[in-house]
């Protein structure tokens, strides 16, 4: 029997974890599978996927860490695994442009102390998100063949694994080995036009903190060496506008989707 003990760590060690302490940049990198659940159907492996997060906490004088980054994910084929730029919908067969996860920025406060499960070799925190707000494409009807759900809801299950002994360590300012799992259920994305069709998006990802640009997956080395300078870099300080998800990049670009555009949309200004 594993013998854990569930503890309330300081925020101190959660920012550690998923950065580091004195506003030095972090990334994390994972990679996993996306299947589609629809009742009544047998599971269809639609894509591989990888991704990326570069990520700075940033003291706070008050107390606490401004947290601020950028994140990318592509979706791949999941025979080949190499990088779609169009998608062949299964079920309608349409052929649609694919809109690769490009949220700039993902930010909060990290200041409360943080649940983990503890013993003398790992440190886990684990979290679940159960998202549940208005769906910003339902208000406009362009949108109905795309996403026109009132509601958007999606559960999220972390769970970072970190050593005991580097965690508590007091001279570490970022822990450098840390273990990622993420699972991920949520409504189909905007962009797979799968309109009011009942069924859901199930992720299952891995993967864990590296040191810099040079040690992510080599898509995407290549995707922000040559299109997405911008992610190499998370901000030095928080920006003063609204998160990025998914439905509001599509929101943001639909133009260009029906274009036919290649995605991630260029980005390689400064901030």
């Amino acid at each position: 029997m594993v013998n854990l003990t569930k503890k309330l760590l300081e925020a101190k060690d959660w920012v550690k974890v998923r950065a580091s302490t004195d506003a030095q940049q972090s990334f994390l990198t994972w990679h996993g599978s996306v299947h589609s659940f629809i009742p009544g159907e047998p599971k269809q492996h639609l894509f591989e996927i990888v991704g990326m997060s570069v990520a700075r906490c940033i003291p706070k004088s008050e107390g606490g860490w401004d947290f601020t980054s950028r994140e990318l994910t592509f979706y791949l084929d999941p025979k080949t695994e190499e990088k779609l730029d169009t998608w062949k919908n299964p079920w309608t067969d349409e052929i649609l442009p694919v809109l690769h996860v490009a949220n700039n920025p993902v930010q909060g406060l990290f200041k409360r102390p943080m649940p983990a499960l503890v013993n003398e070799e790992l440190t886990t925190y684990k979290f679940d998100l159960f998202s549940s707000y208005p769906n910003p494409l339902a208000d406009d009807p362009k949108f109905a063949e795309y996403s026109p759900q009132p509601l958007y809801q999606a559960t999220e299950l972390f769970k970072l694994t970190v050593s005991t002994e580097d965690l508590q360590n007091p001279e570490t300012t970022s822990v450098p080995k840390v273990m990622l799992a993420w699972d991920r259920v949520g409504p189909w994305l905007p962009w797979m036009k799968m309109g009011d069709r009942p069924g859901h998006l199930i992720y299952s990802a891995w993967g864990g903190k590296v040191a810099s640009v040079a040690e992510l997956p080599l898509l995407i080395q290549d995707e922000i060496n040559t299109r997405l300078p911008l992610f190499k870099n998370a901000a030095k300080s928080l920006l003063d506008r609204d998160d990025v998800t998914s439905w509001i990049y599509f929101k943001q670009n639909f133009d260009a989707y029906l274009k036919g555009e290649k995605f991630p949309i260029l980005a390689s200004e400064v901030e």
